[in-house]
């Protein structure tokens, strides 16, 4: 088997191209689930059209993509509350609030300046 393949496209313009397209390699794993989950699976699966296996991997895709940017929003969180305690820059509710109140209006501001 090879691990390339020639897979035609046709653009918007109707000019066809040629591009080289890399299989991805899986890798086998087992999860063990209870029976009530699995038929769980089964019925969204036929109700989807899908295989059981493509549900699951939908499934775990969302939660590592959902969870990435939870940690990712609190990486951004603790590095901010860093930078206060380190600068004591900041700005007030009061500020924030004001300045969000003007989005999307005509009065729209960039946002106030930090201070300390």
């Amino acid at each position: 088997m090879s691990l390339f393949r020639y897979k035609k496209t046709v653009t918007c313009y109707s000019i066809k191209r040629y591009y080289l397209v890399i299989k991805e390699v899986y890798m086998a794993t087992s999860v063990k689930i209870d029976d009530n989950l699995k038929s769980r699976i089964q019925h969204l699966a036929d109700l989807r059209h899908r295989s059981a296996h493509w549900i699951m991997r939908e499934a775990i895709k969302d939660y590592v993509d959902r969870e990435e940017a939870r940690e990712s929003f609190k990486k951004e969180a603790l590095d901010s509350w860093t930078s206060y305690q380190e600068t004591g820059r900041h700005l007030t509710g009061k500020e924030v609030s004001s300045w969000l109140k003007g989005w999307g209006t005509d009065n729209e501001k960039e946002i106030p300046p930090c201070h300390e």
